[in-house]
């Protein structure tokens, strides 16, 4: 089982969403735990060690580190602002 980790940064953004959004992806994350890499999950062109994952319109980006058991949530952000620096 992997340990979930959020950047300053992930949880602000998560703390900004919709209520009714916040629940789903909340559900998305805790699954990464036991499986980082589920049906569905794409990793990131031109990233070493990036993954995003849809939930509805959100994409949450992560980075998995396999011999720490760790799975780190980067961003969390609707999939038209999530790629934007």
């Amino acid at each position: 089982m992997y340990f979930v980790v959020f950047t300053r940064s992930a949880i602000k953004e998560l703390e900004s969403l919709p209520s009714h959004e916040i629940g789903k992806i909340i559900r998305k994350i805790e699954a990464l735990s036991i499986n980082p890499r589920p049906s569905g999950v794409k990793k990131i062109a031109g990233k070493l060690d990036l993954w995003r994952i849809r939930s509805g319109n959100y994409r949450i980006i992560y980075s998995i580190q396999d011999e720490k058991l760790v799975v780190e949530i980067i961003r969390i952000r609707h999939r038209k602002e999530v790629y934007k620096k």
